[in-house]
């Protein structure tokens, strides 16, 4: 999640886009709590709903991203993004690849179990 923020952070510099850094970690904390667009409201809930309930998918979740404003090639190409994070992430997670050293340590297990990357 970190280095996905820092991400964000340098693209919106890129752009030159003045957004105030507290959105950013609303937008951290809670996608729901951060000032976005209808669009980008949609496609969080839609991204959310494929990461943890990939087969509850229907035909509605594609309607409202298309009445979110969406075409059908913005729908695609955000499918596959969300779909290759989520593998990604699932591929580290299973060799157990460690954070970035810049990266805030998660916090500690309550158990002896090893320490699991992403919390």
């Amino acid at each position: 999640m970190h280095a996905h923020l820092a991400d964000l952070r340098a693209e919106v510099q890129r752009r030159g886009d003045a957004v105030p850094p507290q959105w950013f970690e609303r937008l951290a904390q809670d996608w729901r709590a951060a000032e976005l667009e209808p669009v980008e409201r949609a496609l969080c809930a839609y991204a959310v709903k494929l990461t943890l309930s990939p087969a509850t998918m229907t035909a509605l979740d594609l309607d409202a991203l298309r009445n979110a404003g969406l075409a059908d090639e913005a729908i695609h190409e955000a499918v596959q993004v969300v779909a290759y994070f989520n593998y990604i992430n699932r591929v580290a997670d299973a060799v157990h690849v460690d954070l970035e050293p810049d990266m805030p340590p998660y916090p500690a297990p309550e158990t002896n179990a090893p320490r699991h990357p992403r919390g």
